[in-house]
């Protein structure tokens, strides 16, 4: 049986989508959402920084979102006499709009004073504004209150793969969207405001300044450049983790305690891109490498996930998907903070050597 994808919307008119899994147990007949809800934010509101030419969303409703609430009062779990939750049932995976979100709810060209297109954005100017226009979406990989991404059966693994995907598709397709970013921040040392396995998507409606900087590098070195990374780091000291398609390892220029990207053997911009075969074999990699970070240490390793994707418009044919997960814990009970090197000036410090660190990333895998 295939994983079902359900759409559906939930009492303010933010869309809820629910996949299910291949094997899963659950009735396609799912509850509808009636609770009394208020009216959705206003859509945020984009600045200028005029020094770098960035534009940053002034999200002021994010303020109110929940704060490590107790489990019984888990915005994520299925809703409850109780509590009046997110999800209206239960669910194998669920993916919903955000309700406070960073970008969006209106996209352009109905929000007023949009982005007209990348021009637009890259001119420089003081005091300029545009609409924060984009989506915001949390992609819940289990109805189960505490746990975690690494510790879910393959079939799930699978079934957030094609969330993943078909997100990315349905997301590149509206309007103003520029660039489509899956992610997963884990603990609290990263700033988790849930505890509830999550993890979130974000539509820009621009293109953003680390893939910008990416492009630079591709437009300087030539289309070749994922392509021969790959072919070097694949026999090189610094793999962890190798399968057909795939093939993990810590980055030559590491920036954190634990840095470990994940590059697919063939031109890939998206997620979208993937053939059924390469899902399948990317559930599998991606939950060994998740329990290998957790192997790491005596209890779980606080990361951020990130799935850098080609943007919608540019680079499609250069710029490859690939992961990269990064974590500040560079020992048993220490963490790298950025300070002021790093974070005035990003300008980096690494504090382990990169071959070491994959030596014990490597070995931690095998572990788990």
């Amino acid at each position: 049986m295939p994983i079902a994808i359900r759409p559906t919307v939930l009492a303010d008119g933010r869309e809820l989508i629910y996949f299910d899994d291949a094997d899963t147990a659950l009735s396609p007949e799912r509850k509808p959402d009636t609770r009394p809800l208020e009216a959705r934010p206003e859509t945020a509101t984009m600045r200028q920084d005029v020094l770098t030419g960035e534009w940053v969303s002034i999200a002021a409703a994010r303020q109110n979102r929940a704060q490590l609430p107790p489990a019984e009062f888990d915005p994520l779990a299925p809703q409850s006499p109780t509590n009046p939750s997110e999800i209206p049932d239960v669910y194998d995976v669920a993916v919903f709009e955000n309700r406070s979100p960073s970008f969006g709810p209106l996209l352009a060209p109905a929000a007023p004073d949009a982005p007209h297109d990348l021009d637009d954005l890259a001119q420089l100017g003081l005091n300029r504004t545009r609409t924060s226009v984009g989506r915001c979406e949390v992609v819940c990989f289990s109805p189960e209150t505490n746990g975690s991404l690494s510790q879910l059966p393959e079939s799930r693994m699978r079934t957030v793969v094609e969330a993943w995907s078909q997100r990315t598709a349905a997301l590149s397709e509206l309007p103003g969207v520029q660039e489509v970013f899956p992610f997963e921040n884990r603990g609290e040392a990263i700033g988790v405001t849930l505890h509830h396995p999550h993890g979130q998507i974000y539509a820009y409606p621009y293109v953003t300044p680390r893939t910008t900087s990416l492009l630079r590098s591709i437009d300087q070195y030539g289309p070749t450049l994922f392509a021969d990374v790959l072919e070097h780091e694949r026999t090189g000291p610094r793999v962890v983790l190798a399968s057909e398609s795939f093939t993990a390892f810590v980055p030559f220029a590491a920036r954190w305690p634990v840095e470990i990207h994940l590059l697919p053997h063939r031109q890939v911009p998206d997620f979208a891109a993937l053939t059924d075969d390469e899902r399948d074999e990317l559930a599998g990699v991606y939950r060994r490498l998740l329990r290998g970070v957790d192997a790491l240490y005596d209890d779980p390793t606080p990361y951020i996930a990130a799935w850098h994707q080609a943007p919608v418009n540019v680079g499609r044919d250069t710029v490859r998907l690939n992961l990269q997960i990064t974590s500040p814990r560079r020992a048993a009970t220490k963490l790298k903070y950025l300070a002021g090197s790093e974070a005035a000036m990003g300008a980096w410090i690494g504090d382990l050597v990169p071959e070491q660190s994959a030596a014990a990333i490597r070995e931690a895998v095998e572990r788990a």
